[in-house]
């Protein structure tokens, strides 16, 4: 399975524990689908992502790759073995929240 780098643990500990205090108990699951799915999907083609989110091409970066799975923007790594580097919510403010 495709590994999370830090940033990505971080941030899919935030989701989590937002969900959580909610109680949007489908929310947490889905977002794990989403994780294994988007996993499975880099595993099998790393180069087939997009450069950046569609909506934010500023975001590209050499060696970066983005998914759309679910509701979340997933961005990951071009490295043998690929990694998440980092997953937003859809409708997050991705330019002011990504490094």
């Amino acid at each position: 399975m495709t590994e999370l780098g830090p940033e990505a643990e971080r941030q899919l500990d935030d989701l989590i524990n937002h969900y959580d205090a909610l109680g949007r108990i489908e929310a947490m699951r889905n977002l794990h689908a989403a994780i294994r799915q988007a996993a499975a999907r880099i595993a099998r083609d790393p180069g087939g992502g997009l450069h950046a989110p569609r909506p934010y091409p500023e975001l590209a970066h050499a060696g970066e790759r983005w998914i759309k799975q679910g509701r979340y923007w997933i961005a990951y790594s071009l490295t043998t073995p690929p990694v998440i580097l980092a997953v937003f919510y859809d409708q997050a403010d991705l330019p002011r929240r990504v490094r």
